[in-house]
C-alpha cells in the first residue's frame, strides 16, 4: 500500500505534507506534488497534514488514475524534503473541482 497525491493538490500545493514525510518520497510539478509510491512506506504522517485533503490512500477505490500519475511524475521531477509557503492564490483554488483538467501542468518544480 502507498499514499497519492490526488487532483485537489494542483495550485494549491501546501508543503505540510513534506515537513513530516519520514522518507523525503515527495516530488515537486509545477503546481501540484506527487508522491513516488516505491518509496513510500505507508506510514499516513502526510495524510491529516494535508490542508486540501489531496493526499488519500490506494485502498480507496477510483484512484488508479492518480496512481500512474504519481508514478510517473515522481520519475521526472525533483525530489522535495523542505516545506516552502504555498502559492498567494492557494486558499482560492481549495476544494475547487475540476483542477486537472484547467491547471496541470507537466513542468517540473524547483525541488530542493
Amino acid at each position: 500500500m502507498t499514499y497519492v497525491v490526488t487532483d485537489a493538490c494542483i495550485r494549491c500545493k501546501y508543503m505540510d505534507c513534506v515537513e513530516v514525510c519520514p522518507v523525503d518520497c515527495f516530488y515537486e510539478g509545477e503546481n501540484m506534488l506527487v508522491i513516488n509510491p516505491s518509496e513510500c512506506i505507508d506510514c499516513g504522517v502526510c495524510e491529516p497534514e494535508c490542508p486540501a485533503e489531496a493526499i488519500l490512500p490506494d485502498t480507496e477505490s477510483g484512484l488508479e488514475q492518480w496512481m500512474e500519475l504519481n508514478a510517473k511524475y515522481s520519475a521526472e521531477w525533483p525530489n522535495l524534503t523542505s516545506k516552502r509557503d504555498a502559492p498567494e492564490d492557494a486558499d482560492e483554488h481549495k476544494g475547487e473541482d475540476g483542477k486537472f483538467e484547467k491547471y496541470f501542468s507537466p513542468e517540473p518544480g524547483e525541488g530542493d
